[in-house]
Order: structure tokens, then sequence, then C-alpha cells
């Protein structure tokens, strides 16, 4: 089969099956599950691959709610996997669009399957759970879950203009803990050693840090515990702290320099610190090959694509782990208008509205057609490997 004829069957097969995702869709829209929970939505996304003769893991890596679903035909071509997010914000649902990444992953596998039945290759959909502050990705990752895998591809709902590519930054969360001896205020605060005084300490230091560091990168803080009474000296405090920068040896240094404010918190007020990391969220490396590939067909669809906006800000994603151990994408398809921002009810409607189906069919054809592009083309596949390479030895 030609790759027009392949791509043209994408397109044909996605539209007559259109009505039964957006169902699936729907119905995570409507049932949102946090992170690690996922189990409903898991079932959802699995149900269609399995019965389309994908074989379907539940539970790797150790995760009970991720999966790996795969279709192979024996040959010894490429892997190329779609990454599926649905897991929901705590209180907002679906406010960042989960329940479209997700079905519009699987989607571009099972419709990919079913237009390329004897593809050169091995197709994989892959179930990453809990990509709001849980790292899915990461666990992954590490437990060798994307070990083999050639290209990675995903998509993510935006406002505003369509856009293949956009950088995002390396992040770590940040435990704070001080321990002090508790005392009297009134009748003998001299006895005490106050906690609650070195972390307001080490605000303050890291508010003044904030003015020597690079523009984009970014510390964010907040207290978890106070102290227990307004007349005892507090013992025990702890803040929660989030650090990001562009790339991840100056993430690095940033979090010895918010270690070095809470020690001279610590020191000021003769109380103790401990420090307590969470996973490290790389910053991502976009593929530049596949990501105007993808642009290509998302272009063949009618849809306009946007450069991004060099001043606009960014967030940060476990995507950016994968990206680093393969060629991976993750381009933004609009589904509400410039301002809308992402986290908020308003967008958590947009995911669940007729517009935010549309973008989640047209991201799954462009997806689905992308690696398609990729498995007949293997000089395209060969740029991909070759671009990512070169970002690695740049140490991006």
């Amino acid at each position: 089969m030609e790759i027009n004829e392949i791509n043209q069957r994408i397109n044909q097969i996605i539209d007559a099956n259109a009505e039964r995702f957006v169902a699936i869709s729907k119905e995570i829209w409507e049932n949102p599950e946090l992170g690690f929970q996922e189990y409903r939505a898991m079932r959802l996304l699995t149900d269609p691959l399995a019965e389309a003769g994908f074989e379907v893991e539940r539970g790797v890596a150790g995760l009970e709610t991720a999966f790996r679903a795969t279709w192979t035909r024996g040959s010894d071509g490429p892997t190329i996997a779609f990454l599926c997010e649905y897991d929901a914000l705590k209180g907002l649902g679906h406010a960042c669009g989960h329940n479209l990444i997700g079905t519009g992953g699987m989607l571009a596998g099972w419709a990919l399957r079913q237009a390329w039945p004897d593809l050169p290759g091995k197709v994989q959909v892959i179930g990453t759970p809990a990509e709001e502050g849980g790292g899915g990705k990461i666990i992954m990752v590490e437990r060798g879950v994307f070990a083999g895998v050639d290209a990675a591809l995903m998509f993510h709902p935006t406002s505003g203009a369509n856009i293949v590519h956009r950088g995002a930054l390396a992040a770590q969360d940040l435990w704070i803990t001080f321990r002090g001896r508790p005392a009297h205020a009134a009748a003998g605060p001299w006895n005490g050693l106050n906690a609650l005084d070195a972390l307001i300490q080490t605000f303050v230091n890291v508010g003044l840090l904030r003015q020597q560091l690079k523009p984009d990168a970014r510390i964010h803080g907040i207290i978890t515990k106070g102290g227990e009474a307004v007349n005892v000296i507090p013992e025990f405090t702890q803040a929660h702290f989030l650090v990001r920068a562009t790339e991840v040896p100056y993430l690095e240094e940033i979090k010895e320099k918010v270690r070095n404010c809470a020690r001279a918190g610590a020191l000021a007020t003769g109380t103790t610190v401990e420090f307590e990391e969470g996973l490290l969220y790389a910053n991502r490396i976009n593929n530049m090959v596949m990501a105007r590939t993808f642009q290509r067909h998302l272009e063949e669809l009618g849809l306009v694509v946007e450069e991004p906006d060099p001043k606009a800000g960014v967030g940060s994603s476990d995507i950016g782990n994968v990206s680093r151990v393969c060629p991976a994408i993750h381009p933004y398809v609009s589904i509400a208008p410039e301002g809308t921002p992402g986290h908020s009810a308003a967008f958590r409607e947009a995911a669940g509205s007729a517009a935010g189906y549309e973008a989640m069919l047209n991201a799954a054809k462009a997806l689905a057609m992308t690696a398609a592009d990729l498995f007949a083309q293997p000089g395209l596949l060969q740029a991909a490997r070759e671009e990512f390479q070169q970002a690695l030895a740049a140490g991006k």
C-alpha cells in the first residue's frame, strides 16, 4: 500500500468511528480520576485496543493504572509509541484536557492498526498515569518501559494557536522541614528554638535569591505546616517548594541555592533542617523532524499552525523524561479561544465540548499519519534519530 493511501484510510477510519471514540472521551471527562487512581479510564482506553487485537498489558512498571498495548506482525521494523494521559486535577476534573489526550493517543494507534494491519514494525499505545504531579512517565522511563521505543508521539490541548513545538522547564519538588524546641511563648520563649522563624527566614532568603536568577527560572513555595498553637514556640514546620529551570544542570544549581537559604534559616535560629526531593521532571527536547511532519498533516486537515510565542511562559511535564530516551513530540492543538487558561474551569468545559472533541479527532489523525510516515520512510525516522542524538550530545 502506498503511504498516501494509508493516510487516506486513517482519515476515513477515524471519521467513520468518531462517535464511538468521542463517547469514550466524554465518559472519561464525566468521571475524572486522580493520578494512580484512573481505573475506569484505563479500562475505557484498553478495551478497544484489546478488541482490535492488541496485546494489552495492564499494571506495567508496577503502576496499577499504567498500560502498554502492542500490535506487531513479527517484523524487525521500528517500534513507534502513542502516549496517553488520563488523570484529572483535584477539584477541577479534566481542566488540562487529559480525557482528550488519552483518547486521542489511543485512537491514533487503533486507527493506524486498522488502516495498515501489516505495517513493517510495532505499534504501541502506552498509558502513562499521574502526569499531574505523580510523574508516571518518569517512573516508567526508570523502569524500562520505553527501552526499545524508537519514537514517542502525543499531543496536548491548548487555547489560542495550534503549535507543534514548545519548550518545557525542568522541575523538581523540594520539601523543607525544620525541627526546633517548643516553649511557652509568653512565660519562657527564650527556652525555645523557633522552627517557624527558620521557615520564614527561608522564604525571605528565597525572595532575595530570585533577583539573581536567570529569567526563565522559577521558584514557588507554600507553608504546609506552620505550628500548632499561637502561644507555643513552633517546634516543627514544613514548606513545599517547586524549583524550575530551562535545563537540568541549572535546576540542580538553583536547588542548592534554595537549600542554602534554608540552612541559613536553621543556623540563625538554632534549629535543624531536613530536605526531601520529588521526581525530577526533565526539560523537553522537541524532535523537529517529527514535529514538522505532524504540522504538515495538521495543515492538510485544514488547521493553521503558528510558531510559539518566545515570550510565553511554559510549564513542566514528564514527557521531558521520555524525550531523553527516544525522539518525542508533544504538539499543541487548540480547543479554546486565546486567553483561556489551562487548569481552569473554562478549560475543563472546553475539554468536554464539541470543539475539544473535534481537535482530538484531528490530532489523532495527524499522530497516526506521522507514525505511518515514519514506518514507510526509514530515512525520515533516521533523520529524527540523528536530531535526537545531536540534541543529547549538545547537552540540552
